[in-house]
């Protein structure tokens, strides 16, 4: 049987970052969004209450803490907004693949867990790998990914041509790329998103953190620990607009009786408590098998992140359509947690991606044309 009841150490942890939550992301969002950034006092307040350095390895001065003990604190995050938490740093992709590296303790980090480092894990076909004498040499334009923007690092793994996974570790005065904020429209403006362009960067031998079968390991390891911790921010956003959404109907009647009494308003409600719920209870089993298993737990991350995503887009939606009009107003924050969702299913894959991966796994199908699933 298996008990998800939180520690003291735990309760006392998600307790800070509620009140963190609460008191300072919430009343920040606006700001952050306007300003494409969390702000360096946020960030400082954040790094002080050891919120930055959950995921990264004790031997890079990190708290490496258990997934189930990060996921209650990244899911009270989320709740003040998902739009700073994608901006802060320290709580990049890449603090997973350094969790899971044979040897983290090889990384050179300018400035420990404080720093925006992405992970850029290229799929065949989105950047052109060409070997050379000198390693390898990649072309193109990557996809968006988070934290991209004003990166001086990064971590790219590619799988080269004959089917060789490579991990590597880019810096600046070595290797060169490009930047592109691109069209931003959608939400989560504070989480420095763009797209990394390639123009001849060359991944010398020296750069190659891991590769082959070795390579491998680590990042199916490190993509089930990044699934669960997105779904993880996804129920937070999923709570704030359950709340916010109930307390709003609360105070309201129309035609003479309070707005929840309709069944049509209870019942929403009522299907938005049960997907969070849900989404919560699948997010944390999935934390205990990875904690357990490592990268044989894989299928349970992949369908608790794609219910998390379907889930959350639900959610948030209906909170907006339970404000009526208002909904749609910036001066409520309905409107920014269904943006801030929508654009966290664009960065992490629809959810029937997600499904049909965590297909692929129970049918044994464990690679599909050399794509890593």
């Amino acid at each position: 049987m298996i008990s998800f009841l939180p520690s003291d150490e735990e309760r006392a942890f998600v307790e800070v970052a509620t009140q963190f939550a609460r008191e300072r992301l919430r009343d920040h969002a606006r700001n952050a969004e306007k300003a494409r950034t969390p702000g360096d006092d946020v960030i400082s307040a954040a790094h002080e209450l050891g919120l930055l350095s959950l995921e990264i390895p004790e031997s890079l001065a990190g708290a490496e803490l258990p997934l189930i003990s990060q996921v209650q604190v990244l899911e009270a995050l989320a709740f003040g907004d998902l739009g700073i938490v994608q901006g802060l740093p320290g709580l990049c992709d890449s603090a997973s693949v350094m969790r899971v590296l044979p040897e983290p303790a090889r990384l050179e980090l300018a400035d420990g867990a404080a720093q925006r480092i992405p992970w850029i894990h290229l799929a065949p076909g989105e950047v052109a790998v060409i070997v050379e004498r000198s390693g390898f040499r990649l072309e193109g334009v990557a996809f968006p990914r988070r934290a991209v923007l004003g990166a001086d690092q990064l971590l790219v793994s590619f799988v080269a041509p004959g089917g060789e996974a490579i991990l590597a570790w880019l810096d600046r005065t070595a290797a060169q790329w490009s930047e592109d904020a691109g069209d931003v429209r959608l939400g989560l403006l504070a989480a420095h998103i763009g797209r990394i362009g390639f123009e001849g960067t060359v991944v010398r031998p020296e750069d190659v953190l891991v590769r082959g079968d070795d390579a491998e390991r680590v990042l199916k390891a490190a993509q089930a620990r990044v699934a669960v911790l997105e779904a993880a921010k996804c129920v937070g956003a999923m709570r704030a607009s359950l709340e916010y959404a109930v307390e709003y109907t609360s105070q309201r009647k129309a035609f003479g009786q309070e707005i929840p009494k309709f069944q049509g308003v209870s019942f929403t409600v009522a299907d938005m408590a049960i997907e969070t719920e849900a989404a919560r209870n699948l997010v944390w089993l999935a934390a205990h098998a990875v904690d357990s298993r490592g990268e044989g737990a894989m299928q349970d991350a992949a369908r608790a992140l794609a219910y998390a995503l379907r889930s959350g887009r639900f959610v948030t939606n209906q909170g907006v359509q339970m404000l009526g009009g208002a909904g749609y107003l910036q001066e409520y924050p309905a409107e920014k947690w269904m943006r801030d969702v929508q654009a966290q299913a664009v960065l992490y894959g629809r959810e029937l991606d997600w499904f049909e991966r965590a297909g692929a796994r129970a049918l044994g199908l464990e690679e599909k044309e050399g794509v890593l699933v």
